[in-house]
Parts: C-alpha cells; sequence; structure tokens
C-alpha cells in the first residue's frame, strides 16, 4: 500500500515559496534517495502532492518539510494508496 500526501496551498506568494524551497528540496532529496519517493511536485493552485512507498515514509516527511513546517502547506491530508494497476 503506498501513501499519497495532498497539500493544500496557504496562498503564500512565489517570493516566499521560493525563499523556503532550497530547505524543501534537501527533505524531497533525502527521501527520493533512499527510494521513497514515486512523484512528488506542485499543482497550478501552488498546491502539491507526493506519493510515497510506505505511509511511514510520508507520515516522517510530513514531520521535517518546511512547506508544511512553516505554513506554506495550510493544510494536508495523507491517503493511503491502493495502486492496483502497477508493481511495488
Amino acid at each position: 500500500m503506498k501513501a499519497v500526501v495532498i497539500g493544500e496551498p496557504s496562498g503564500a506568494t512565489m517570493e516566499t515559496i521560493m525563499s523556503v524551497y532550497p530547505r524543501h528540496k534537501i527533505i524531497v532529496e533525502k527521501y527520493i534517495k533512499r527510494g521513497d519517493v514515486i512523484g512528488i511536485g506542485p499543482f497550478a493552485d501552488r498546491g502539491n502532492m507526493a506519493i510515497f512507498k510506505t505511509r511511514y515514509a510520508a507520515e516522517e516527511f510530513v514531520k521535517e518539510d518546511p512547506f508544511i513546517l512553516e505554513g506554506l502547506v495550510k493544510s494536508f491530508v495523507i491517503r493511503d494508496w491502493n495502486d492496483s494497476m502497477l508493481p511495488d
């Protein structure tokens, strides 16, 4: 079972987002390097989504992502996802 983190935008300006982005990227790269991330990125409205191989990885990610910790993501939800179309 995979886990999807869906974040709602806070309305932060692009300038604010970009000022935090380097620290966010460090955390993202850590999870990519560990092989935990399947896909990650923003929506057109500045919300975002990340797909993780496990719920544990998703839960750990949200505890240290600066976008979440510093309020650039207004709220988020972690949803279990049964990706039955692709192998694990």
